[in-house]
């Protein structure tokens, strides 16, 4: 297993890197440019790694039992980018 398949020891609860990208989202970013780096130095991951693992913590319940407020207000943004389309 990658290090990124790894489960947390605990299943109930989100691995390191899980929170990490909790963590990424809660903070606010004067830009883009600010938040892609900050993924890939911080997390060592590319933008599109990081915003696959994203749109699938949206959907994991340990995510939003982990962090409500980020979750359900990602959830909502992603639902009216949806009903755009």
């Amino acid at each position: 297993m990658t290090e990124e398949q790894a489960p947390a020891t605990d299943p109930s609860q989100l691995g390191e890197r899980e929170r990490a990208v909790l963590a990424v989202e809660r903070r606010s970013w004067p830009g883009p440019g600010a938040k892609e780096r900050a993924v890939r130095e911080g997390l060592g991951l590319s933008p599109t790694r990081y915003y696959q693992l994203l749109n699938a913590l949206l959907d994991d319940p340990r995510a939003l039992a982990h962090d409500p407020v980020t979750v359900n207000r990602l959830r909502r943004v992603r639902e009216e980018k949806r009903r755009r389309r």
